[in-house]
């Protein structure tokens, strides 16, 4: 047999011979490190013997797969670790994942301790060297196998397979797991390990079942590679906007109240009030909007009329019940059904198109407990909401509109390199999910790519992400631990106005049903402050900051002037505080800069005299002594520009 290797090298065997021989036979110093094997482009173990011509690539440490394969033999010590020290816990799964691995277990939370002790053992296991061996059992069998080790899960797991399924398992020592594979050969190829948290997770994903805790860890092929993943870790958490915005006092969470319904405090509130006020007077003064303000609720007759009834109820907040109740009302997860009776009020013609109507829209969706987290995704939101209704002709203008007005915003924020671009396919092969035939689906995806390409923005294509009634370009983007979300949409609907009986009429008198474009300019506010937060480390630009100067009276004797600088600043539009506080000035000082203030303003008896401040600033330091005017002007221009300041000086 020919096996043809990575660099197109061609080695020949008359027997067959499993991957690790294979390896060995190359050199021996590939031996000691290979981890696996992709045989054809497919997974395989280093155990995997070869009997036929194929394309084999022998996977190291230094290949992620290789490392995938070190990490998940790492869930499975980890899960061994789990029953030699609680052996009432019940295993779930246990994968690989970008960083490392997870495994779900049904036990009462884990704490720090117990996660080292978890870790204490996973390195005697390892030091074991036990060998990782992989056999199979028909069905049944393999159930009855995990009924025997009392393991429900896997027993669940099995019996979702097809009744003719071969299962497979490995075994290692006294512990055996259900799993696909692959592994490394011997638990002592995990040469660098940590269990980083746990935190709890459903079964599935599902909220109706169980509560399991997940423990995650991550593992490297060398000591030196997790120490520099932990230190990143370790910087990321000074990012991490749950964390960040709390210390900053942008806004908390209350048990209460309820799970991803946020409370901003005064800070964060200033914060969202500057980037709405942006953004609605960007879009009515500059790009052509009407703004519209609709209610935050309907009857179940509207959702009916949109198909959100039927495409989008269990992501809805209902109230009342069908069949007990006159009427049902459901709190809106979107506005597009209302705005198209504002444009509905009056007829339209083609001399009115087209007609672009944004509200900043209060919305609600029932999203899943185990989803939420911090502001990127809550249960009630903001959203820079809009609908455009154009002609077909004006369609492809009005796309491209939409999408330089979003980018354009994004980078005022500076995030516009931090984003990457997705067109948001229908699933053909779930067909009764969406409006339209699959001429229309073609049609308008193709729309949506034509504009993409024509902008020379690369993106990347995804089936099943589309809306129920149309295609999107969704601008994505990621949090400090990787996870993706989406920032910005933009949507082609060519369906749903014949639903609402919307038209306008042409030239010739005719009624013609419109295009709608669904779009976002900034997207959710509560999202997109997240981002912020973990861009900028809560050093936001000058115009964003919720206290933008901080007045220092060197003593009590200058008070006065401290309010009269203050009271300048104030009637000049800066958002300014006194600090009064009997105080020395390296304190009050230092105190600003520990708040990420852009700007401090030190004044005693020279500077009273004068008529000055002595600034100080986060970007450079010790500005030096200017008028007070003269810095006025200076940040009220920054203000205006929305200009960010590179940051000059460490942190003191």
């Amino acid at each position: 047999m020919k096996i043809t290797l990575k660099d197109g090298t061609v080695k020949e065997y008359e027997q067959s011979m499993s991957i690790y021989d294979i390896a060995k036979d190359i050199s021996d110093g590939l031996a000691r490190v290979c981890c696996g094997g992709l045989v054809d482009g497919e997974k395989a173990d280093l155990r995997t013997v070869i009997d036929k011509d194929c394309e084999l690539q022998i996977l190291t440490p230094n290949d992620e797969l290789g490392l995938a394969a070190i990490r998940h033999t790492g869930s499975h010590v980890l899960a061994q670790a789990v029953k030699r020290l609680y052996p009432d816990a019940k295993l779930a799964i246990g994968p690989y994942i970008d960083n490392g691995f997870y495994y779900d277990i049904e036990r009462e939370p884990f704490s720090r301790e117990d996660l080292d002790n978890i870790e204490a053992e996973m390195k005697k296991i390892i030091k074991e060297d036990l060998k990782i061996e992989r056999f199979e059992l028909p069905r049944q069998e393999a159930i009855k196998f995990m009924e025997e080790k009392n393991e429900p899960y896997k027993v669940e797991l099995i019996n979702d397979l097809p009744e003719d399924s071969i299962i497979s398992f490995y075994k290692q020592g006294e512990f055996t797991d259900l799993c696909a594979g692959f592994h490394i050969p011997s638990t002592k190829g995990i040469k660098a390990f940590k269990l980083i948290s746990s935190s709890m997770a459903y079964w599935r994903g599902d909220s109706s079942r169980p509560q399991l805790q997940r423990i995650y860890g991550t593992a490297f092929n060398k000591k030196e590679e997790l120490e520099d993943y932990l230190k990143y870790l370790e910087e990321i958490k000074k990012r991490d906007h749950n964390k960040l915005g709390r210390e900053m006092e942008l806004f908390t969470t209350v048990d209460v109240i309820g799970q991803g319904l946020p409370l901003f405090l005064p800070n964060g509130t200033k914060m969202i009030n500057k980037l709405q006020r942006w953004i609605e007077d960007l879009e009515d003064n500059e790009w052509g909007y009407v703004r519209t303000k609709t209610p935050l609720l309907a009857k179940s007759d509207l959702y009916k009329i949109s198909g959100h009834w039927d495409h989008y109820k269990d992501g809805m907040f209902i109230l009342g019940d069908e069949e007990k109740d006159k009427e049902v009302f459901a709190l809106r997860p979107m506005t597009c059904p209302f705005q198209y009776y504002t444009y509905k009020n009056t007829q339209k013609s083609y001399r009115d198109l087209p007609h672009r109507m944004a509200e900043t829209s209060i919305l609600f969706r029932n999203e899943d407990s185990g989803e939420m987290h911090g502001l990127t995704r809550v249960r009630q939101f903001t959203i820079s909401e809009a609908h455009l209704v154009v002609t077909p002709e004006q369609t492809g203008e009005e796309l491209k509109s939409v999408l330089e007005l979003a980018l354009y915003v994004l980078d005022t924020l500076g995030l516009k390199e931090d984003v990457s671009f997705r067109l948001s396919k229908w699933d053909p092969e779930n067909k009764e999910k969406y409006l339209g035939d699959d001429e229309y689906w073609e049609s308008t995806q193709n729309t949506l790519r034509n504009i993409l390409i024509e902008k020379g923005l690369p993106f990347t294509e995804a089936e099943g992400e589309a809306a129920f009634y149309g295609p999107k370009i969704d601008i994505q983007t990621k949090n400090v631990y990787g996870k993706e979300d989406t920032m910005i949409t933009v949507q082609l609907d060519c369906a749903i106005a014949d639903k609402f009986d919307l038209y306008y009429v042409d030239q010739n008198g005719n009624r013609v049903r419109p295009y709608i474009i669904h779009r976002t300019s900034i997207g959710c506010y509560e999202r997109t402050l997240a981002w912020l937060i973990e861009k900028y480390m809560g050093k936001f630009p000058t115009w964003l900051c919720p206290e933008q100067v901080r007045v220092l009276p060197i003593s009590e004797k200058y008070i006065g002037y401290a309010n009269k600088v203050l009271d300048k600043l104030r009637k000049n539009g800066i958002d300014a505080k006194l600090d009064n506080r009997d105080e020395k000035i390296g304190f009050k000082i230092r105190e600003a800069r520990l708040a990420r203030l852009p700007y401090m303003l030190v004044v005693g008896e020279k500077e009273e005299a004068d008529a000055t401040v002595s600034v100080r600033s986060r970007f450079a330091g010790d500005e030096g002594v200017k008028s007070l005017d003269e810095f006025i002007e200076q940040i009220c221009k920054e203000i205006r520009t929305k200009e960010i300041r590179k940051e000059e000086i460490s942190e003191e």
